[in-house]
Formats: structure tokens, C-alpha cells, sequence
């Protein structure tokens, strides 16, 4: 698929000219296409639970915010562990990355209709650990996916439809947990229930639709002598701007507080009602959905590293908005403007930008070891905001965040990758 779509992309330049569509498929291979179908499913069933989790949990249940905390970290930072063992087994079977990525997206599915059976925290805990096991095994094989099918010169792009697909289906998911809950008695249970049906879904059409076996690959399968190694994955970070891409990430992840902890100051700051609580996701979601391929593009002809930490820079002025005593009805709009526009200047431009600095043999675990770092970094900081919010309360704990986030930035600037790294722009 990867010959074949970089073929269909040379035809479909020539024919370009003669309206949008041939330029679309100009620079978008058809693989992209189709997995950002199977994340845009996907997304509908993950935010159906993630819209409700925080309130069921904090509100339901009653934990505080330091037992949320440990939730949310191991429900966003927990695939973190596993990220590098799905890119190695999708780098090492010699092209099976779809076959790895549905693994993890068949464990996350049937994740959801356990969280019936869930009402203390320990078991919620550990289901929500095995959920992001699945996220882990994914995530890596399917952006090697994507990269791998694409051009350097228009990576950004790639990533940025793939993630307007895939925030398409985080935008509808929070609007069908809300209509759920409102039609429906037992609210959060059916919730849970439609979201597991959905997720089955998305596994068959990555089974149906996603190129598999070696389709895609631009190199012959590897040798049982030659198979990449988890030494030869770690000896990537012996690349220098690959090393500063991921010490960035980490760096940086350790002061981005968590999308559920943004929503409940948001409610808290504007009283929002119970009921109301699971369209707050919807903001963000709109936001990154409008802005993830006008970024990618951007990023493609600017410097993606540039895109990368002005996306962090807008991240900071939502945290200053909650801080400010003003209470306006723009604040909401405001802040899941600014949150959105986060997510689709960093998500997929990050990527974009790592791919360049990793050989294809060992895509998916160059990716991995980049995506790791970020996940580790965000699972401490959701379990240190957790525990400054119980201790000194919700205000002082996002000042802290915003400090962290300034001096992260700043030292992130000094470190920029070299001149000859693809997060410049493309010549």
C-alpha cells in the first residue's frame, strides 16, 4: 500500500490542478483515510465513557480528587508501559502493524461493558489499566502506519486529517453519552453498554478496510537474523534530534493537566449542572476537528516546531483564563477554543515531526519511545495535580501547572531540534 499510494499520489499531482479532490488525494493516501475511519468509530465509543467518567466517578462514587487523580493518570498515563512493547511487535513482525493495533483495539473494546460490573476503586482501576493497555498496543503501529504511507513533504497534512477524523468521532461521542443520559434511567450504565457496541464496530472495519500484511511496506520483510531489536529501538535516542523531540515531549507533559481535570474547573468555575457536564468535551473536540489539518498544512510550510510549541502557548492562556476572576459567558468557548487549538497544533504535528528522525524499519518503535516519554509525563502530572488539589485546593494547583508550563516552554525553545530535522520547514 505504502508503493501504491505513493504511486496513486504522484498520478493525482498531475491531476491536482483541475479541481480540490484530485488535490486532497494528491497528499492524503487512501490508507490514511481509512484508518482515521476506524479512529473516528473508536473515538465515539472511548469519549462516550471519558465524557461521563469524571462526573460518574467524582460525583457517583464519591472519590476525591486525588483518588481521581490516580484514575485519570492510569487511564491516560498507564499506556505508557506498553507503547514500546506494540511498536516493537509491529516493527519486529515485519509489517504486521494493523495486526498489532487491532490487538489493542480489540482489548479496549472489551474494556467497556466490564465497568458495569465496577463500582470501588480498585477494579475501576484496573480496567481502566487494561483499557490503555489496548490504547498503548495501538497507537504506535497505527501512526507508523500513517507515516509510513505518506511523504515527508506532506506528513503534517496526513496527520492532521487523520486527527480531524479522529476528533470528528470525540466531537460525536460526548453528544450521543448526553442524549444516553438524559433518555435513559440507568444513564451511565447504557452509556457504557452503547460504547462498547461502537467500539466493536471500529475493529471490524479495521479488520475489512486497513491494508494488512506487507502491502504498505517499502522494504522486504525482515530476516529472523535481521528483525529490529528493543536495543536497536533504544539506540534511536543516540539521534540527537530524535533525543530532543522526546525529551521535549516528556518535559512538556509533565505540566499538561489532564482534558478531565480542565472540564471539572470549568464547571466549578461556571456552575455548570450535572446534566450539562458531558457537552464540555464537545468545545474541545469542535475546536481540534476545525483546526488539525489548517495546523498540519501550517506546520508543513512554517516548521513544525514552531506549530508544536505555539500549540502549548495557547495551552498556557486557557490556564490563565481559569485563573482570572473573569467569569463571563465567553469563558467556556474561550478555554475549549484554546484547548482544542492545543491538541491540533502538538498531537499530530509531534508525530509528523518525530517520523523524520526514525528510519522506516523501526518506525513504530521510534514513535513508541516518543509517545512513551509523553505518556509517562502526563500520568505524573494528573497524579501531582490530583494531590495539590486535595491539599491546597484547585486554584493553587493550577498555578503551579502554569508555572511548570512556562519554564517547560522556555527550556524547550533552547533545545530545538537542528536545521536538519523535518520540523523545519520542508524545502
Amino acid at each position: 500500500m505504502y508503493v501504491a499510494d505513493s504511486r496513486a499520489n504522484a498520478k493525482s499531482t498531475t491531476a491536482g490542478t483541475t479541481g480540490t479532490p484530485a488535490r486532497v488525494s494528491a497528499v492524503v493516501a487512501p490508507t490514511v483515510f481509512a484508518l482515521g475511519a476506524v479512529s473516528l468509530i473508536t473515538d465515539v465509543s472511548s469519549e462516550m465513557v471519558t465524557a461521563v467518567l469524571p462526573l460518574y466517578l467524582v460525583t457517583g462514587l464519591g472519590l476525591s480528587p486525588l483518588g481521581f487523580g490516580l484514575l485519570d493518570g492510569i487511564y491516560n498515563g498507564f499506556s505508557a508501559l506498553v507503547r514500546l512493547a506494540g511498536g516493537h511487535l509491529a516493527d519486529r513482525g515485519g509489517g504486521r502493524h494493523k495486526w498489532v493495533a487491532g490487538i489493542g483495539y480489540a482489548v479496549s473494546a472489551a474494556c467497556k461493558p466490564l465497568l458495569l460490573l465496577a463500582h470501588t476503586l480498585t477494579p475501576i482501576g484496573l480496567i481502566l489499566a487494561a483499557d490503555r493497555t489496548g490504547k498503548g498496543l495501538r497507537t504506535a503501529p497505527r501512526d507508523a502506519l500513517i507515516s509510513l504511507s505518506s511523504t515527508p513533504e506532506n506528513r503534517g497534512r496526513a496527520f492532521g486529517v487523520h486527527r480531524a477524523m479522529d476528533t470528528a468521532g470525540a466531537l460525536l461521542g460526548p453528544l450521543v453519552a448526553f442524549l444516553i443520559l438524559r433518555a435513559t434511567v440507568d444513564g451511565y450504565d447504557a452509556v457504557f453498554t452503547v460504547s462498547f457496541c461502537v467500539a466493536v464496530v471500529g475493529v471490524l472495519v479495521l479488520v475489512l478496510f486497513v491494508p494488512g500484511g506487507r502491502a504498505w511496506a517499502p522494504t522486504p520483510a525482515p530476516t529472523p537474523s535481521s528483525r529490529p531489536t528493543l536495543r536497536a529501538a533504544f539506540a534511536l535516542l543516540a539521534r540527537r534530534d530524535l533525543r530532543r523531540i522526546t525529551i521535549c515531549a516528556l518535559l512538556l507533559g509533565l505540566a499538561t493537566v489532564s482534558d478531565s481535570f480542565v472540564y471539572l474547573l470549568l464547571q466549578r468555575r461556571l456552575g455548570v449542572p450535572d446534566r450539562w457536564f458531558a457537552l464540555l468535551p464537545l468545545g474541545t473536540a469542535a475546536a481540534f476537528l476545525l483546526l488539525a489539518v489548517p495546523l498540519g498544512r501550517l506546520a508543513d510550510r512554517v516548521g513544525r516546531w514552531r506549530i508544536f510549541l505555539s500549540g502549548h502557548g495557547a495551552l498556557l492562556t486557557a490556564y490563565a483564563l481559569l485563573l482570572t476572576s473573569w467569569h463571563g459567558t465567553a469563558l467556556p468557548y474561550a478555554v475549549l477554543l484554546l484547548h482544542g487549538g492545543f491538541y491540533a497544533a502538538t498531537d499530530g504535528v509531534l508525530m509528523a515531526a518525530a517520523s523524520d528522525s526514525v528510519p522506516e524499519e523501526l518506525r513504530s518503535s521510534g514513535l513508541a519511545l516518543v509517545q512513551t516519554g509523553q505518556a509517562a509525563a502526563r500520568f505524573v502530572c494528573s497524579l501531582g495535580f490530583g494531590a495539590a488539589w486535595t491539599l491546597w485546593g484547585d486554584r493553587t494547583a493550577l498555578m503551579a501547572s502554569a508555572a511548570a508550563l512556562t519554564l517547560c516552554a522556555v527550556f524547550a525553545l533552547t533545545l530545538r531540534p537542528g536545521r536538519s530535522s523535518v520540523l523545519e520547514p520542508a524545502r
